[in-house]
C-alpha cells in the first residue's frame, strides 16, 4: 500500500474513533478538574460542586453536545474580573433542570455596581452558544447576569434571575439597595428568542446592546429598569426586535430605548411592542432617549431611531403619581420612519415631554 494513502486510512480511522467515542460516552463533572475529558463527550452530566474563587467554569462542548444540570452550583467568593461560567459551542442543547447556579452576590454588593466599589465578577452567565437553554435557576448574581453573544439561532426559555435579596440595604450600601448594575440579559447577538422567563433584579431586564432578529416574549419582569434597547454607542446596528406579551412590575423605567449622546454611524430600527402590559411604574413609563446617560438632557443625532410601533396588540401602561408616562428626546432629525402608537393605551402619572418627533400616530396620551 502507497505510504499516503495509509497515512490517509489512518486519520480517517482515528477521526472515526473520536467521533464514536463522543458520540457514545456520558461525560460527568463534579469538579473543575473533570471538565476537560468530559467535554469530549457528547452528553455532559454537570453534578452539584463549587466552583473556587477566581475561576472559571467554562465548557468547550463539541457540536451537538446535551448538557444537564443536576445539582446547585456556587461560586467561591473573591474579588476579581471573571465571568463566573461560559459555554460555548454550536447546536447545543443545555437543560437546566431549575438547579440554582448561586453567585454569591452579597458578599460584593456594596449599593456602588460595576463601575466602582467591590471589583465583582462579571458577567455571571457567557453564553456563546446556538442551540437551547432551557430552565436555568440563576440567584444572587455578583453584577450582570446573562452576556449573550451566539453562533447561531438560539432559544432561550424558563429562566429564572432571582436577585431579590439585592432590593435590600446591607451595611456597606447605606440605605440603598445593596445590589446594582444587575442585567438580566444583556445581548449582543442576532437571531435569538427569549421567552418565558422571570427577572427580579435592580437594573434592565433585558439590554439589547447590538443585533438584529431578536424577539423577547412572555417574560416577567420587576423591581429593576425593565425592557430596554441601548445604551447605543458607535458603530451599532440594533433592528427587527419584537417585544411581545411581557409583564413588566414596579420598574423604574418599563419600556426604553436609549442611545449615546456622543453615538455616531449607529442606528435603531423596526422594533415593534405588542400585548405588553406595564404596572406600577416609577420613574418613566415608555422613554426614548438620544441624550444617554442623561434622561431628557442635549440629545445627539449621530445615530438614528426609526421606525418604532406599538401596535399589532395593545401594551397597557399604568404609571404611579409623579411619574412621566411617555417621553420622547431625539436630535434634530434622527427619528425618521414610521411610528404607529395605535397600540399603545397609559393611566396614571403625568405626561412627558416630546421633543423633536412629530412622527407618532395613533396615541391618544390619558391620565
Amino acid at each position: 500500500m502507497f505510504p499516503s494513502l495509509a497515512l490517509g486510512f489512518l486519520v480517517a480511522g482515528i477521526t472515526a474513533v473520536a467521533a464514536a467515542s463522543g458520540s457514545g460516552c456520558i461525560g460527568t463533572i463534579s469538579s473543575l478538574d473533570d471538565v476537560s475529558s468530559a467535554i469530549q463527550c457528547m452528553t455532559v452530566n454537570i453534578n452539584a460542586f463549587t466552583v473556587p474563587g477566581g475561576k472559571t467554569f467554562e465548557l468547550q462542548l463539541l457540536d451537538g453536545t446535551t448538557v444537564n444540570v443536576l445539582g446547585e452550583i456556587q461560586f467561591g467568593n473573591l474579588s476579581w474580573a471573571g465571568p463566573l461560567f461560559r459555554v460555548m459551542g454550536n447546536d447545543i442543547t443545555f437543560n437546566g433542570n431549575n438547579q440554582r447556579w448561586d453567585g454569591g452576590g452579597p458578599f460584593y454588593w456594596d449599593g456602588q455596581g460595576s463601575s466602582n466599589g467591590v471589583t465583582r465578577p462579571l458577567p455571571m452567565m457567557q453564553i456563546s452558544i446556538s442551540g437551547t437553554l432551557n430552565d436555568v435557576y440563576v440567584v444572587n448574581s455578583p453584577a450582570h447576569v446573562f452576556s449573550i453573544i451566539n453562533p447561531g439561532p438560539l432559544t432561550i426559555s424558563g429562566v429564572t434571575i432571582n436577585d431579590l435579596q439585592g432590593n435590600y440595604p446591607n451595611s456597606r450600601s447605606g440605605r440603598a439597595a445593596a445590589a446594582h448594575n444587575t442585567d438580566g440579559f444583556d445581548v449582543g447577538g442576532s437571531d435569538i428568542v427569549i421567552q418565558n422567563c422571570t427577572v427580579l433584579n435592580q437594573d434592565d431586564c433585558l439590554a439589547i446592546k447590538r443585533g438584529t432578529n431578536i424577539t423577547f416574549a412572555d417574560n416577567y419582569c420587576e423591581y429593576g429598569h425593565g425592557i430596554s434597547i441601548g445604551s447605543i454607542s458607535s458603530n451599532t446596528v440594533v433592528s427587527d426586535i419584537s417585544i411581545i406579551g411581557n409583564h413588566v412590575v414596579s420598574s423604574a423605567y418599563s419600556f426604553r430605548i436609549k442611545t449615546d449622546t456622543s453615538a455616531t454611524n449607529s442606528m435603531v430600527k423596526n422594533v415593534t411592542y405588542s400585548d405588553n402590559t406595564a404596572t406600577n411604574c416609577t420613574y418613566f413609563g415608555v422613554l426614548i432617549t438620544q441624550s444617554y446617560p442623561s434622561n431628557m438632557g442635549t440629545p445627539g443625532n449621530g445615530a438614528t431611531i426609526s421606525d418604532i410601533n406599538f401596535n399589532h396588540g395593545t401594551t397597557s401602561l399604568t404609571a404611579n403619581s409623579g411619574t412621566y408616562r411617555v417621553a420622547v428626546n431625539c436630535g434634530s432629525g434622527s427619528c425618521t420612519g414610521d411610528w404607529d402608537w395605535s397600540g399603545l393605551q397609559t393611566s396614571g402619572g403625568k405626561a412627558g415631554s416630546i421633543i423633536n418627533n412629530n412622527l407618532i400616530t395613533g396615541f391618544v396620551e390619558t391620565q
